[in-house]
């Protein structure tokens, strides 16, 4: 069997005089231990402990380096060197182990990594479309089908357009009907989205088919009420358009939204920008007729109001009143979509609660 092979075979000669002093078996054992150390080490943490005890300043082989002045001066020099040389073998050895983990280590993250494309998917959940933006949907689809247009406006409006063009002057008691966010003198939030047809009138001529959904913003809160909600104002205008013609598409428009033959009433109203004016009634889709609650036992629910446009409002955009004629209305979506959907607090749309909204998935 042969030697084993020597602790230090890179020593300098006459090293084996010196291996056999107390200094030379310490420097022996501690380059032993590392060697062990750094083989047996499974993270860069437990190396850099490795080189701090070794190789820092209350190091090991710092130790022995410092010691080389209490030797004799014919051994200086060679202990010196044999130190050394140790703290280079240590430091490679250190550096070798430090590579190898190093690449072990991305070994194991790409293995970690990889995508096993057969695997089935995970499922997230489906979103929906929130229930107002389905019924604003739903009832542009209606109106279109029959020849409307849609149309929008700002929702920041001038005190022309949104009162006085409508026949809503200044000293007009109908502006009392409308709590108003004003943002500065004759600048406003929008009450409604009429001023959309105004502005649509002043740059068309007739005949007019449009509606014009959007938000629109009131000093008001409550389970049926909040400062902002949504409206879609309709206007029709020609050379023969009557009462008639209003009752007509309106009566549609209600059967198709709901999706039954509910029975439908006008009722006379009034409205400063349309003359004669109406509010439209539906049977109770609650109670079918019968009384309840929610219709206050009469059997109906106020649904909307419309009329014959005013020819104030005619004279305002320049359209001649003794030539054309026109209807106009105006109807809440979220009024429509609470009805339709059976929801009794308003506020339930902007609160923002999953599990109300999973319930239109």
């Amino acid at each position: 069997m042969g030697k084993a092979a020597p602790a230090f075979p890179f020593f300098v000669s006459g090293f084996d005089t010196l291996m056999k002093n107390e200094l030379g078996k310490r420097l022996s054992a501690i380059v032993t231990e590392a060697t062990t150390a750094i083989a047996e080490a499974s993270a860069t943490s437990d190396l850099e402990k490795i080189r701090v005890d070794l190789l820092g300043r209350q190091g090991s082989l710092t130790a022995l380096l410092k010691s080389v002045g209490t030797l004799p001066e014919a051994k200086r020099r060679s202990f010196g060197l044999a130190v050394n040389e140790a703290k280079d073998s240590v430091n490679g050895q250190l550096e070798q182990r430090r590579v190898a983990l190093a690449t072990s280590q991305r070994a194991a993250a790409v293995e970690q990594e990889v995508i096993d494309v057969t695997l089935p998917g995970r499922s997230t959940g489906q979103g929906s479309v929130h229930p107002i933006t389905r019924s604003r949907r739903r009832i542009e689809e209606i109106f279109t089908r029959i020849g409307f247009n849609v149309v929008h406006g700002p929702e920041i409006e001038d005190d022309f357009h949104n009162f006085e063009a409508l026949n809503i002057p200044p000293d007009h008691p109908a502006r009392a009907m409308h709590d108003t966010f004003y943002l500065s003198p004759g600048i406003v939030l929008r009450t409604h989205t009429s001023p959309v047809q105004i502005r649509y009138m002043e740059t068309q001529d007739p005949p007019l088919q449009v509606i014009a959904p959007g938000r629109v913003y009131r000093c008001d809160s409550d389970v049926t009420h909040t400062p902002m909600f949504h409206q879609v104002e309709g206007l029709a205008v020609d050379t023969d358009i009557s009462f008639a013609d209003l009752k007509g598409v309106l009566t549609f428009f209600i059967r198709e939204f709901f999706e039954q033959d509910l029975p439908v009433r006008f009722r006379p109203s009034y409205f400063p920008f349309t003359e004669p004016s109406a509010e439209v009634d539906i049977g109770c889709v609650f109670c079918k007729g019968g009384g309840c609650r929610v219709c206050q036992q009469s059997g109906w629910l106020e649904i909307l109001g419309c009329g014959m446009v005013h020819p104030e409002v005619f004279r305002h955009v320049g359209i001649d009143n003794d030539q054309y004629t026109g209807y106009a209305f105006g109807l809440g979506i979220e009024r429509l979509t609470m009805l339709r959907y059976g929801v009794d607090d308003l506020r339930l749309f902007f609160d923002n609660e999953i599990a109300f909204l999973r319930q239109f998935s």
